[in-house]
């Protein structure tokens, strides 16, 4: 061993030494010894690895002085939660990485409200028994839906797991080649129908499926039809499907029931605000579809859920499936679920209300004016740093929705005059609200479609604090 890396050894504080000088520091006043010493022994192995192996994320501090002042930095920011809110300037509204729809603030202030103390979650206030957690979303889903029943689990892969697992386990599932659709996060129809203990029955070819497609494949052994919305990707040019009415009518002649699995699932018509239409949820039962399964967090603007509305027979059988037990959806959920929910007995209120919608029909124009808004309030403590400018952009809906589709937006375009526009994108992720952002041409842009009004201090301050400090 060399004589450096001894006397750096030796350099190196006890448990004991570490923690009377943490003890004494302001900085870590507010953290509890437990965590403490839990922080001290990691740190201080990791270093000593280092020095032995010449490996490891620590850097080598040179002497006693410094080692400590860097394991006070380590244990501030070891502490710091792991959840944090983060400002999108991505220009993705339904962003999967940071947590897809945002709640209405009505809706937080039920959930406060609601779970602050006890509630009636399984209770029915009307007999004094015990009631069902779900009957608190199944009426307004069935009137907004035009559904005859429903049920809620925790998202919409388990959703279709337990739809094809009661209906369809030891039976036959038909569905076209062109809709075995892969999700993000390894979500793959045909392993979900495997596990679920269904057979999978491909028809058509991946451009092309007709309804004889599915006529010919029927047996004695089918026990579902099966639609699968592509909503995260399209099949363009020489093609044919065969529509949810066509499927749900095969399905009556042959008495075996049909089920659509819409993915992201909406309730508002959104081809009048210039995007792609998407198959609305009470348009598919309205078909006739028997089951219906979409998710709750996505187009629906609400937390995260799998959705599961059709008729009232078929509903019955999936509730008894010992395994809706294990999927099932907490208070916390339902109770965010039904608020969502009632906003969308006014479209007009939910398109104002429900941020998803919100930032989805945001005309171009109020984008551009907020990107102005910042850019005017805020370039001149920033001047010194960085160039701001305005820029056309597009954004998208993001969340598996709409692949195609991309929104007219303006950024707010940074260029930094002391950094790489590389190393001030790193900096945006550490600030104390981290900013996400992205690099074009050179330029960090930031969408203001997805950053709220009142994230523009914050967001201004982290920047600033990007472009001026040496490290976070």
């Amino acid at each position: 061993m060399s004589t450096s890396k001894n006397t750096l050894l030796r350099e190196l504080p006890n448990v004991h030494e570490s923690l009377q000088f943490l003890s004494a520091s302001e900085q870590l006043a507010d953290i509890p010894l437990k965590r403490l010493k839990f922080c001290t022994r990691f740190y201080l192995d990791r270093l000593r690895q280092t020095l032995l192996t010449g490996k490891g994320a620590i850097g080598t501090p040179s002497t006693k002085k410094q080692i400590l002042d860097e394991l006070t930095v380590f244990i501030r920011r070891y502490h710091q939660p792991h959840f944090k809110q983060v400002i999108n300037g991505t220009g993705i509204i339904i962003h999967t990485n940071l947590g897809r729809s945002l709640l209405p603030v009505s809706v937080l202030d039920t959930l406060v409200s609601l779970n602050k103390g006890y509630c009636n979650l399984e209770l029915d206030l009307e007999t004094g028994k015990r009631g069902s957690r779900y009957q608190h979303v199944e009426s307004i889903l069935c009137e907004l839906t035009g559904a005859e029943a429903s049920l809620v689990v925790n998202n919409n892969a388990a959703a279709v797991f337990l739809v094809l697992n009661t209906l369809a386990k030891d039976k036959e599932v038909i569905v076209s080649r062109g809709q075995l659709v892969e999700i993000g996060g390894s979500f793959r129809i045909p392993d979900i129908m495997d596990r679920s203990g269904a057979k999978l029955i491909e028809v058509g070819t991946t451009n092309r499926t007709h309804y004889h497609d599915y006529q010919q494949a029927i047996t004695s052994e089918t026990g579902l039809l099966l639609r699968v919305h592509c909503s995260n990707y399209r099949i363009i040019g020489f093609t044919s499907d065969v529509s949810a009415k066509e499927l749900a009518q095969l399905g009556t002649t042959h008495g075996i029931s049909v089920m659509e699995d819409l993915g992201s699932g909406c309730f508002v018509d959104l081809s009048q605000y210039g995007l792609t239409k998407e198959p609305l949820v009470q348009e598919v039962v309205a078909s006739g579809i028997d089951i219906v399964t979409f998710s709750g967090d996505k187009l629906l603007g609400g937390p995260q859920a799998g959705i599961i509305v059709g008729k009232k027979t078929l509903i019955d059988r999936i509730k008894k499936n010992p395994l809706n037990r294990m999927l099932r959806i907490d208070k916390f959920t339902l109770a965010a679920l039904e608020s969502i929910l009632r906003l969308y007995l006014d479209e007009t209120h939910a398109l104002k209300e429900i941020p998803t919608l919100a930032m989805i029909t945001a005309p171009e124009e109020a984008v551009r004016s907020r990107a102005v808004h910042f850019i005017e309030t805020y370039v001149t403590q920033m001047q010194d740093h960085c160039q701001l400018d305005l820029l056309p952009t597009f954004s998208q809906v993001g969340g598996g929705a709409v692949p195609e589709q991309n929104l007219p937006s303006w950024a707010v375009a940074v260029r930094p005059i002391k950094l790489r526009t590389s190393q001030l994108e790193q900096r945006l992720r550490q600030t104390t609200v981290p900013v996400l952002a992205r690099i074009e041409a050179e330029q960090l842009l930031i969408d203001m479609r997805t950053v709220a009004d009142e994230e523009m201090p914050a967001l201004a301050a982290g920047l600033h604090s990007a472009l001026v400090l040496d490290s976070q």
